[in-house]
């Protein structure tokens, strides 16, 4: 790859990725806030600045090296603080606050399929402005894609473990409630190991499929 390459692709890159990750972290304290807790509110995440929100590190770095080594992306962002002892039904309320950081990455990778619908309408007129929109727009959906899914594995410390531990039955949850100390590291280990490609793969490539076709691209 080179140097025009890396220009473009951190280019048509960068502001998806910010905005995954913003969007995702801030979404989690929303949630949290209409649940009754005011702590990421107070610690100031009720924010769509990224700087609040990104870790050197696991947003930046990590996913850069990843996407030009051709690697499965992998990335994170300082998590939320969350304080479930604000919440009326601490396990229900804490799920629920889990769940908001997929849900708005779906929704995300949604307005992102309309930003590139909109691009491809214009090609051919502005060009100038449509192509980078459409790129925008595809690398949108597929990051956005990958940490829905990624997040919704039921491994703490990922926001699905968490929903899980909220649905499953008391000692079940607390059995897993267990794992996530180690989470990280099994989570490191399925990466480096290639399972966990094979294993939220084939759903991120079959939503991406399905969003390209519902916008044409």
């Amino acid at each position: 790859m080179n140097s025009t390459e890396i220009i473009q692709n951190l280019a048509v890159t960068a502001l998806p990725l910010l905005f995954a990750v913003t969007v995702h972290e801030a979404s989690h304290g929303l949630a949290a806030r209409y649940m009754g807790d005011p702590t990421a509110e107070r610690a100031g995440r009720l924010t769509l600045n990224p700087l609040r929100h990104i870790d050197l590190l696991g947003t930046i770095v990590v996913p850069l090296v990843l996407l030009f080594a051709g690697g499965f992306i992998f990335g994170w962002a300082k998590p939320v603080p969350v304080d479930p002892r604000h919440f009326r039904n601490p396990r229900r309320d804490m799920a629920l606050v889990a769940f908001a950081g997929p849900f708005s990455n779906f929704v995300m990778a949604c307005l992102w399929a309309l930003a590139a619908k909109i691009g491809l309408s214009l090609v051919g007129s502005f060009d100038w402005f449509a192509v980078p929109l459409v790129l925008m727009g595809k690398v949108g959906i597929f990051l956005n894609l990958i940490l829905m899914v990624l997040n919704l594995l039921p491994l703490p410390p990922l926001d699905g473990g968490r929903v899980a531990v909220g649905l499953l039955p008391r000692a079940a949850a607390l059995g897993l409630a267990r794992v996530e100390p180690y989470g990280m590291y099994l989570l490191l280990a399925l990466l480096f190991t290639g399972v966990l490609g094979k294993i939220i793969g084939p759903p991120i490539f079959a939503l991406e499929r399905l969003f390209y076709g519902l916008v044409g691209l």
